[in-house]
């Protein structure tokens, strides 16, 4: 399960509209990569795969695969606007290190 705040909807809902194809699908993905070895990775996606997860957080459907799946457990997305533009934060409960930068995350 993960929590997307109501900022965080507006956001993906805004990005979501100027896409080309208006059935594309929201993915939250985990890659290998970062300053502390995990990223979080926000896109959208034509189609979903069979071992995909869909989840419903709130309005919005949130599309999983299998392996973010587990380390993505409780995440809730904010998106918040600062001097600096604005930027979607994560707060993992199964990180056990974030860096600085707020998307990059380890965890055991």
């Amino acid at each position: 399960m993960i929590q997307l705040s109501q900022a965080a909807i507006a956001e993906i809902s805004r990005l979501k509209a100027k896409q080309r194809d208006p059935q594309m699908l929201f993915r939250l993905e985990i890659q290998p990569g970062g300053c502390s070895e995990l990223h979080y990775v926000l896109r959208f996606d034509s189609c979903i795969n069979p071992t995909d997860q869909v989840l419903k957080c709130g309005e919005m459907s949130v599309v999983v695969d299998p392996q973010s799946l587990s380390c993505i457990s409780g995440l809730a997305v904010d998106y918040s606007e600062d001097l600096m533009g604005g930027g979607f934060r994560f707060h993992n409960p199964n990180a056990i290190q974030n860096c600085g930068c707020g998307n990059s995350f380890s965890i055991s």
